[in-house]
């Protein structure tokens, strides 16, 4: 996966590694952090674009994120692909969450699933909460899901 910071430049380093710099790098300057975790997607003709994002939120002082974004042509209903933005932000977490644990760092997974039964992603809820509080994470969906619906959202 290659991930980027929000300026364009490219993280060269494996992307656990970059997350340890930057916990270490806040703590010094005596940052309080959370980390939250989503994705969002966006079908363009035959390919779906993904972006997944790592935000770091300082308390009190604003955040930054991490960025990863993937296409795939692979059709998939929009309950597929709920599940697979879920599954993208469940993978991510999974790979840091014995880093954040070791710093202390609070970590939230966020899905881009609306709980209104109108909207057509909720077909995909019970089952994105169930997996993501299943492998142990504490969950937020729309609208508290700002991780995947506004920080995923502007760079798909």
């Amino acid at each position: 996966m290659l991930w980027r910071k929000f300026n364009g430049e490219k993280i060269k380093i494996p992307i656990k590694k970059a997350v340890e710099q930057a916990i270490r790098y806040e703590s010094g300057l005596g940052n309080k952090l959370k980390v939250c975790i989503g994705t969002d997607s966006q079908v363009r003709g035959t390919v779906t674009e993904f972006a997944t994002v790592i935000v770091f939120l300082r308390e009190k002082k604003g955040g930054f994120m991490f960025i990863n974004n993937e296409k795939t042509t692979n059709k998939l209903t929009i309950k597929e692909r709920m599940l697979d933005e879920v599954s993208r932000s469940v993978q991510t977490a999974y790979g840091l969450c014995d880093l954040l644990d070791a710093y202390d760092v609070d970590l939230e997974v966020h899905a881009d699933i609306n709980t209104n039964p109108h909207f057509q992603s909720n077909t995909a809820l019970k089952e994105a909460m169930g997996y993501i509080l299943g492998m142990g994470f504490a969950f937020k969906a729309k609208p508290e899901a700002f991780a995947s619906s506004s920080c995923a959202n502007k760079v798909v």
